[in-house]
């Protein structure tokens, strides 16, 4: 036996210089044999603490095992078994903070974890490649609603429809997915990888609706009157704001806005596609999340010669994926650390010209934890931007919201449902994802379509028992 790697199997990636130019995926992927090569570091842990950190709790060594098997087949029945977006969360999911955080190979000073991800990565694509396709089972245990097509609407979907239920999603937009669709760029995740993974859902028996706005086009009364349970996954899309002065010239954009454009409206690709989107040339993003870095590699790719991202806290405490910030520095992206905007300047005629902004000191830690930012007096500066992108967090969607009061919100206005079952204060009504936890992960989202799954599948069981059983009286 080959003595373990001590460091992950590398994967191709488009070099920093061509790929800043394109929308081109960057990581190319593993090879079978790259896999297995990457499979054979695994410890085969009997107690296995990367499945206890998985959201969905994939059997992380079975799938693992089989790759070094040269068992393709079987590796995918195995992921197959506890998640429809394998292709999707192989490239996403924050496994760095989850199951490879706890990989007791990268536990050693020696080691790193192995590359769970790249690997899920590897079997979901192989899959693609085979003619075969899950067969769909016979849809007669009852009807449910899903309100939303994000990955914790598609994930309750196809849990419910392989148990047997006919299950009907509704989309607000004119294409399911949600943030796979309208918030990821093409360069992390192909758009006709998202298509792939939502058709296998849709060859399960799923009913997917587009360009229905639940709240507007139909209302929550229609759809508890004509199914047996619904699953409530808006996500949560309400960009937050600054809120500082200048906020309304013409180049200052939300980063859901900004991303839209780019990503589900294709506005990288005119004129192919007739939905353009403003190309600066002195670009600034504020934030320090995944969005904020997908924001700033987008306005990379888009041509602007300059792109700063302004963080109020230190390169330590940025959240973003490690990979994403590495990449983003690779492609020429600058960073102003500890700094935050105070002002927008304009022009004359209402163009965005600059960012005044403040340095910051960390002080005493806040509710999350961190040290919270403070201004130190007399430091201010400006920044030459004629865009801005601000990534600063989104808030609860309020269409259905507004139209649907019955329903028990939490204090910061999202929906208030048991972290154990997903049921909310009405019957029948159960909700998951970021609607629910606030703005996280897409696998975290995919962890609470699961539970939900089989909560909503109990509830409809009981429901039609209890009915039976009065019916006979």
């Amino acid at each position: 036996m080959p003595k373990r790697s001590y460091t992950q199997t590398p994967m191709a990636e488009q070099e920093p210089p061509i790929r800043k130019h394109n929308f081109e995926e960057v990581a190319l992927g593993y090879t079978v044999a790259q896999g297995k090569l990457e499979a054979s570091r695994c410890l085969q842990c009997k107690d296995a603490p990367c499945i206890k950190h998985c959201p969905v709790m994939i059997d992380i060594p079975g799938f693992i095992q089989a790759i070094k098997d040269d068992d393709m087949p079987k590796a995918y029945q195995i992921i197959n078994r506890y998640s429809n977006l394998p292709a999707i969360c192989g490239r996403v999911c924050p496994q760095e903070k989850q199951c490879e955080m706890v990989c007791k190979l990268g536990k050693s000073k020696k080691f790193e974890a192995v590359a769970i991800g790249k690997l899920e990565r590897l079997v979901a694509d192989w899959s693609f490649e085979q003619s075969s396709k899950d067969k769909a089972v016979k849809l007669d245990k009852g009807k449910v609603a899903v309100v939303g097509g994000g990955p914790s609407g598609l994930t309750v979907a196809g849990d419910l429809a392989k148990m047997g239920y006919e299950t009907t999603i509704f989309e607000a937009l004119h294409k399911a997915g949600g943030v796979l669709s309208y918030g990821i760029p093409e360069f992390r995740l192909p758009k006709d990888i998202v298509d792939k993974e939502i058709q296998q859902i849709k060859d399960l028996g799923v009913n997917i609706q587009t360009n229905v706005v639940v709240g507007k086009t139909i209302d929550m009364q229609e759809i508890m009157d004509e199914f047996d349970a619904c699953y409530i996954a808006i996500g949560a899309g309400t960009p937050k704001f600054l809120g500082i002065s200048g906020s309304g010239l013409k180049g200052v954009y939300a980063s859901s806005e900004f991303l839209t454009r780019v990503n589900l409206m294709h506005g990288y690709d005119f004129p192919n596609y007739d939905t353009p989107v403003e190309k600066g040339r002195n670009v600034v993003v504020i934030g320090g999340g995944n969005v904020a870095m997908d924001s700033a590699r987008s306005a990379k790719r888009l041509g602007a010669e300059k792109v700063t991202v302004v963080y109020r806290r230190s390169k330590d405490e940025l959240p973003a994926k490690k990979e994403e910030f590495y990449h983003s520095v690779e492609e020429g992206i600058e960073y102003s650390w500890l700094t935050n905007p105070i002002e927008y300047l304009g022009d004359e005629f209402g163009n965005l010209i600059g960012v005044k902004c403040i340095k910051m000191e960390l002080g005493a830690p806040d509710d999350s934890g961190r040290r919270r930012p403070v201004p130190i007096l007399g430091s201010e500066f400006i920044i030459k931007a004629d865009e801005a992108v601000e990534a600063i967090g989104q808030g609860a969607n309020r269409v259905l919201l507004d139209t649907f009061p019955e329903l028990d919100l939490n204090h910061w206005g999202y929906i208030d449902a048991d972290e154990e079952t997903c049921a909310t204060s009405i019957a029948g009504i159960f909700a998951g994802g970021d609607i629910v936890t606030g703005a996280a992960t897409v696998i975290l989202a995919m962890g609470a379509g699961k539970l939900a799954a089989k909560e909503i599948s109990n509830y409809v069981t009981q429901e039609k028992a209890k009915n039976r059983e009065g019916s006979l009286q």
